[in-house]
């Protein structure tokens, strides 16, 4: 790992607003990193209130969406609620259904199949909708690049509005209403919302035609907080907002569906990675392993006894999933020394029998062993399939872009893609792929890089730095656990490997006669020489909490070791 200082903010600017809010320096110094400089700023930081989401109908088209659909549930029209099959797609057609459902009756959902329709609106979609007298669909992360199928349903007399997230093509579809805070000409001041976090816009505005206030959409957050979390969008601005009312409502009141799921654990407060590492995976794998509607099914449940059925179910296709990835993911890195590839800047891998569902997971994994941009394809009906993962500071997608001659489909973000191609293309997009990547990466960005916030000593450490930090939270891009340094510390002489194969690293720090503080690196094992014989080492860790046998006590969480 790349560790990277990061640089000190304006003392004077630290001092004036450790005095304005009463905190020590290095409390002050980690807010003027995150871009909080007085004290109104650092209030709507640590007590971010529903009063500071901004107005819906500063978003282009709102007004057309909110009047369209007000006129569908005055004529009896049949309304399609539609959204793409990863968590985010699902909570956002949770969410909309849901708010539709408790006023007006006419209202259905529909999942594309992963396998059968791939990503995004389809035309089968379509047909569906026209077969069953649907005449509005709203299109929830998805659609912003389905000028074909909008058309192709506009002649069947159907109509669509989209709420989608993703970047805009030249051209946006002829939808009745199209929202998108990325489109170019859309005024709407926070651009990161994720694609429930549009639906939720939508909501926002028809709950605001009714007379009601945000405070009647509580119940809907935690479905928000779970898509942005597992969207991997910055929790920043309004998706800060979002995020912690939303934690708030699956910690206090979550509904029935995520209730069934968290219910297994043994925690008493979940976080935002309690969300991305256990409740998002299993509304995953719902899409990747059967289909996207086991996931709605389960969200809109409100049956306690039905939720923990659907529950049980989706924790087996989530099993089934760990298997998967786990056999694909060694074949992938097989293949990866089969063919020589292992100095390559990109990885590009393909077997047409790998489960469609995973090949996503499966390119972060390869991620984590060849730290470059990934690509991992599978063969889909006549076509080849992919996911593509990029590295922190690089642009995939535009890499994909430069591509294009050799691509059939392509879309996502800066960092993850899907594409579709002919499988007579592939050998072309390969050799192309890397040569665009190889030309334009900057080489240092294919060494993972940390970047600490501060440097600290031990002394420093505290219960109550640990108490303010906690308040910082959530935690995700944007506003990522603060890391820290220290130097010249040595281990107590007890550090061991612990776990299976002794892969993580356990032990306790000490420097100058402060500490010992306990320490757990995970996945740091092989380190374990570097502490031998009191040696001296850097530590880069966060602050962490151990609780076992009801008791709380203050360890690092080590990140790295040098």
């Amino acid at each position: 790992m790349r560790w990277t200082i990061k640089p000190k903010p304006e003392q004077k600017m630290v001092d004036a607003l450790a005095t304005a809010l009463n905190v020590d320096g290095l409390v002050a110094h980690l807010l003027v990193q995150r871009g909080i400089t007085n004290y109104e700023e650092a209030k709507k930081f640590f007590r971010p209130e529903l009063k500071h989401l901004h107005d819906p109908y500063s978003m282009k088209d709102m007004d057309k969406a909110v009047h369209r659909i007000v006129k569908a549930i005055e004529d009896g029209e049949n309304i399609l609620v539609y959204g793409d099959y990863d968590v985010d797609g699902t909570t956002a057609v949770a969410l909309m259904s849901s708010f539709l459902l408790e006023r007006y009756p006419k209202v259905a959902t529909y999942i594309p199949d992963r396998y059968t329709e791939g990503y995004g609106v389809s035309f089968k979609g379509i047909d569906f909708a026209e077969d069953n007298e649907f005449t509005l669909i709203i299109a929830l992360d998805c659609g912003i690049k389905a000028l074909d199928k909008v058309a192709y349903a506009k002649e069947k007399g159907i109509d669509f509005i989209i709420c989608d997230h993703h970047r805009p093509g030249e051209q946006v579809p002829s939808a009745v209403a199209v929202l998108d805070p990325k489109q170019e000409d859309c005024s709407y001041p926070y651009k990161e919302l994720c694609g429930c976090g549009v639906g939720f816009k939508l909501i926002q505005a028809l709950a605001a035609e009714e007379g009601l206030g945000i405070d009647a959409l509580l119940p809907y957050l935690d479905l928000v907080a779970t898509a942005i979390a597992a969207d991997i969008v910055p929790i920043t601005g309004e998706n800060r907002v979002l995020a912690y009312y939303g934690l708030e409502v699956i910690n206090s009141q979550p509904r029935t569906g995520i209730k069934a799921i968290i219910n297994q654990l043994k925690k008493n407060r979940l976080t935002i990675t309690d969300v991305v590492f256990v409740i998002a995976p299993r509304i995953n794998a719902a899409g990747r392993m059967e289909h996207g509607q086991h996931a709605v099914n389960l969200l809109v449940e409100t049956n306690y006894a039905q939720a923990e059925n659907f529950a049980k179910e989706i924790e087996e296709f989530n099993t089934d999933r760990k298997g998967l990835d786990r056999t694909i993911t060694q074949e992938a890195l097989q293949q990866i020394v089969a063919n020589k590839e292992e100095e390559k800047y990109t990885s590009v891998v393909y077997q047409e029998d790998w489960h469609k569902g995973v090949i996503g997971i499966v390119a972060s994994r390869l991620t984590e062993t060849y730290y470059r941009p990934t690509l991992v394809f599978t063969k889909s009906g006549n076509k080849l399939a992919a996911s593509a993962r990029s590295v922190k500071g690089f642009d995939v997608y535009n890499a994909l872009e430069a591509c294009a001659d050799c691509i059939e489909q392509f879309g996502g973000h800066k960092y993850a893609a899907g594409l579709t191609l002919l499988e007579e293309q592939y050998a072309e997009f390969k050799k192309k792929f890397e040569e665009v990547v190889s030309t334009t990466i900057d080489a240092k960005l294919l060494t993972p890089e940390l970047h600490i916030d501060a440097i600290l000593e031990l002394n420093q450490i505290t219960p109550k730095l640990m108490r303010i930090i906690k308040q910082f939270a959530p935690f995700g891009p944007g506003n990522m656990t603060p890391v820290f340094m220290t130097e010249n510390v040595k281990d107590s002489g007890y550090a061991k490997g612990v776990g299976q194969e002794e892969a993580h690293l356990k032990m306790a720090v000490t420097k100058n006669g402060a500490g010992p503080i306990s320490a757990i690196g995970f996945n740091l094992g092989k380190k374990l020489s570097l502490l031998k014989n009191h040696n001296s080492v850097a530590i880069a860790y966060t602050l962490d909490e151990n609780e076992w046998n009801g008791n709380v006590s203050l360890q690092l969480k080590i990140k790295d070791i040098k």
